[in-house]
């Protein structure tokens, strides 16, 4: 297998259209499971994917083909370069089209380092600390998973960049009879996880749920922790682009325009997405295989920049790539991979919970599933953990729930935000896991029927 920049280089030099782009990425990763208190699987692996970008130039207009495979016979280099080459004179004029980003031919730092690698040693403190877990009377389950995808981007304007984006989460279930609980944390690298941690929190929601409580559907005082505020927080920004916002498409429509500059709370929330964020950091260009509504194969190279999404309560940023953004006049916007939640005070979950008269404690969400675009109104399922709080202390656990909300009318709604730490979603975990936020209390957080789920 030649080295991913000799690759870049080579597909580069193949080149007989007026313009051509290639991203190489090399992933390796390591995985760790266990079941009913004993490990039961481990692995590690190593690919390759690449993709060739090509754009044939037509008047004002251009097409664009993209070919991608996961081959690593440098024999298949040119005729997969002939292949997107082909796509492209065949293809139908780019709405996205624009002038490539420019670039000095210079490499830049790290463009001549190998791929970096992960293997089962990164989980060895975690192992230590889950066998000891072992020997107590709660079930435990789950998984852990590093990857380290080294990513290069080269393109026929000059451009050479690279990227190394470290991505690892670890959940646990703890089961005891019939209570179940979740916790769950992401990470570069697995040194800040402590498992003696995410253990005590999981007996501590098995203690809670030895009185059971049933409720019915309604609406109710609700404290949502960070990883529920994280899953319905991505949703939102997943829905934050410009051009449906302006076409009337989505919930950031208004009437002649979108709905930036909207107030949303009193609170100071800012919402926002940096790839520079200490320990959630990501790739600060961007590097595409495919346009859509919010990212063009014509930016490919372009500084991803921070966006402030939402800032002090208001609606400030959505999503436009360079031609969208001219057309609309509105400022550049690159969707980010990661998203940070700030503003609130300094409390604690456990403070909110002091302060609570009744009310329900959330673990998390799932089975999220947009049901009105144009309110962003989504439903879902409560899971492993609803706790009802009275007179500040947790008295016991509750059913489990549907639920019927907007992530929009929620940060209408909220009346305490707490302090904001890093945390993993758990329905989007496997798309989305660098993330910061605070607990929320909302008073009136719709519960719309009690599900049997467990």
């Amino acid at each position: 297998m030649i080295a991913a920049q000799e690759l870049v280089e080579r597909a580069l030099t193949l080149r007989t259209v007026d313009e051509s782009m290639v991203i190489v990425t090399d992933a390796g990763e390591a995985s760790l499971r266990w079941a009913g208190n004993s490990m039961t699987t481990n692995g590690v692996s190593t690919s390759r994917s690449w993709t060739v970008i090509s754009i044939v130039r037509d008047g004002a207009g251009a097409r664009v083909g993209t070919v991608s495979s996961s081959s690593v016979d440098p024999e298949e280099i040119a005729a997969v370069v002939r292949a997107s080459e082909e796509a492209a004179r065949s293809a139908r004029p780019a709405e996205d089209a624009t002038d490539l980003i420019a670039g000095t031919g210079d490499t830049g730092a790290g463009w001549d380092q190998p791929p970096a690698e992960t293997d089962i040693g990164v989980f060895g403190t975690l192992a230590g600390d889950l066998a000891a877990g072992f020997d107590g009377a709660d079930q435990l389950y789950g998984f852990a998973h590093h990857q380290l995808h080294s990513t290069w981007l080269g393109t026929s304007a000059g451009v050479r960049r690279r990227f190394t984006q470290p991505t690892g989460s670890v959940e646990i279930n703890g089961k005891r009879g019939d209570a179940s609980a979740w916790v769950g944390a992401g990470t570069r690298d697995f040194g800040e996880v402590s498992v003696p941690t995410l253990l005590a929190q999981l007996s501590a929601r098995l203690d809670w749920a030895g009185r059971t409580v049933d409720l019915p559907a309604g609406r109710y005082e609700t404290l949502l922790p960070p990883s529920a505020v994280a899953d319905l927080m991505i949703y939102l920004m997943w829905t934050m682009e410009g051009r449906g916002a302006q076409e009337g498409h989505t919930a950031l429509s208004r009437a002649g325009g979108t709905r930036v500059g909207e107030r949303l709370t009193d609170i100071p929330l800012t919402l926002y997405s940096d790839p520079a964020a200490p320990g959630l950091e990501y790739a600060p260009f961007v590097a595409t295989a495919a346009s859509s509504e919010t990212l063009s194969v014509f930016d490919n190279g372009m500084a991803a920049d921070r966006v402030d999404w939402v800032r002090d309560g208001t609606v400030n940023a959505l999503a436009y790539p360079r031609h969208a953004a001219r057309e609309f006049d509105a400022p550049v916007a690159v969707p980010g991979d990661n998203l940070l939640l700030t503003g609130g005070g300094g409390a604690s979950i456990e403070d909110m919970v002091a302060r609570t008269e009744r009310g329900l404690l959330l673990t998390t969400l799932w089975y999220i599933r947009e049901v009105d675009p144009a309110t962003l109104l989504l439903t879902g399922l409560t899971r492993d953990g609803v706790y009802l709080v009275e007179d500040g202390r947790v008295a016991g656990a509750v059913n489990n729930f549907r639920f019927n909300e907007s992530p929009l009318d929620l940060l209408r709604r909220v009346t305490e935000a707490g302090a904001t730490e890093q945390t993993l979603p758990r329905e989007w975990k496997d798309w989305f896991t660098r993330t910061a936020m605070p607990p929320l209390r909302i008073p009136d957080f719709h519960m719309s029927s009690v599900s049997a789920a467990r």
